[in-house]
């Protein structure tokens, strides 16, 4: 299963220091309704403290739920840099798959709105985040060569 649609916006600058990429299947780009494996398309959004931006949208056609794993790569493919997708269910091997990217599942009571997740997130953003979100910042952070100066600093011993 390919891509079929693809829209990304440029252009969109970062106006907070520490900002995540979040995904949401969705049919209509206004609710999350759809499963993961048989999603038809996904918002992607940038969410900082202080705002949230689109980035873009992909378009898959409509999928049967049959067990078809072929239907997850390009789907997987489509969350790169995204630290979670927001989704009304997920598979088990979906979830192994997503979690290997660094992606997390996270299930929503279908029809739930973007807008009031990606509210909620934000103000985690700048409240303090929880500890899966706080991971997902590290993680996406890039290493520093002076982490190896410091520990020289401390010393070894044997």
């Amino acid at each position: 299963m390919t891509m079929k649609r693809q829209l990304k916006l440029v252009g969109t600058e970062e106006a907070d220091p520490v900002t995540v990429k979040v995904a949401f299947a969705s049919s209509d780009r206004q609710r999350v309704d759809q499963h993961f494996g048989a999603a038809e398309g996904f918002a992607v959004y940038r969410v900082g403290p202080s705002g949230y931006s689109l980035l873009e949208v992909a378009q898959f056609g409509r999928l049967d739920m049959d067990g078809n794993e072929d239907k997850l790569g390009a789907k997987i493919e489509a969350l790169d840099g995204c630290v979670a997708v927001y989704c009304q269910a997920v598979g088990a091997s979906a979830i192994g798959k997503l979690r290997a990217q660094g992606v997390q599942p996270i299930k929503v009571t279908p029809g739930t709105l973007i807008s009031a997740l990606l509210h909620a997130l934000k103000r985690e953003l700048r409240d303090g985040p929880s500890a899966w979100l706080q991971r997902a910042i590290e993680q996406q952070a890039p290493r520093s060569a002076s982490r190896f100066d410091a520990m020289a600093a401390e010393g070894w011993q044997e």
